[in-house]
């Protein structure tokens, strides 16, 4: 009876981030297989070098697109008997952020930036929407018809809905500062995910076009 060949299970996930210029397969994947020695062996093995660069902006660039038959074709140079299953991405994105300094006071001053860009669109969005569904009338004739008097533009309704508004979106959004009301990712965690997955998408798709991506010949 023929024996059963080594597997070897690869994960690797669409974008990994390194902090060193050589890569290793440890460094970018999770592996299991059934041989513990090729398993130690293959963990150390070096799968690629970025080249340092000399300039910030040069550095804010370090990343390569990556064919998962690459990496299998490198394995296979010191364990050609070995056979691997594939349970993550079949192209993925490595990006090298060796020696890159950051600015903790730019980040600062951007996040304020920020803020007040997203408060003010918020505002406007607000008073824009009040304005074409006419809140004030409703809510003038709603203070009419439930106290019979006439409504000064700032009554219980008001003050209400100026309060109710932002608890309502706290609510919604699911975070309150650093805190979130549930452990359920929050709308905009969600949707960030999912900017992610289609920046990574059109990244690998742009450079399999353009022919920059690691394959196999």
């Amino acid at each position: 009876m023929a024996e059963t060949p080594d597997t070897l299970y690869l994960k690797i996930d669409r974008n990994i981030l390194v902090q060193t210029y050589q890569v290793h397969l440890q460094d970018i994947a999770k592996m299991e297989c059934t041989n513990e020695a090729a398993l130690r062996q293959l963990k150390q093995k070096k799968i690629y070098t970025f080249q340092k660069q000399e300039t910030q902006q040069q550095k804010k660039h370090r990343s390569k697109v990556f064919s998962i038959l690459n990496i299998i074709q490198q394995i296979h140079e010191d364990y050609p008997d070995l056979e691997i299953q594939n349970m993550g991405e079949t192209d993925f994105i490595i990006e090298c952020q060796a020696d890159v300094q950051e600015n903790k006071w730019l980040d600062i001053v951007k996040s304020c930036l920020l803020c007040i860009i997203i408060f003010l669109g918020a505002a406007f969005t607000i008073m824009s929407f009040n304005n074409d569904v006419a809140v004030g009338d409703v809510f003038a004739k709603l203070y009419r018809q439930v106290t019979g008097m006439k409504s000064s533009g700032f009554t219980e309704i008001e003050i209400c809905y100026a309060i109710g508004m932002p608890i309502g979106i706290l609510i919604f959004y699911n975070h309150i500062g650093k805190k979130k009301v549930t452990p359920d990712p929050t709308p905009i965690q969600v949707e960030m995910r999912k900017y992610e997955q289609d920046i990574d998408q059109t990244f690998v798709e742009n450079a399999s076009r353009e022919g920059n991506n690691i394959d196999v010949d």
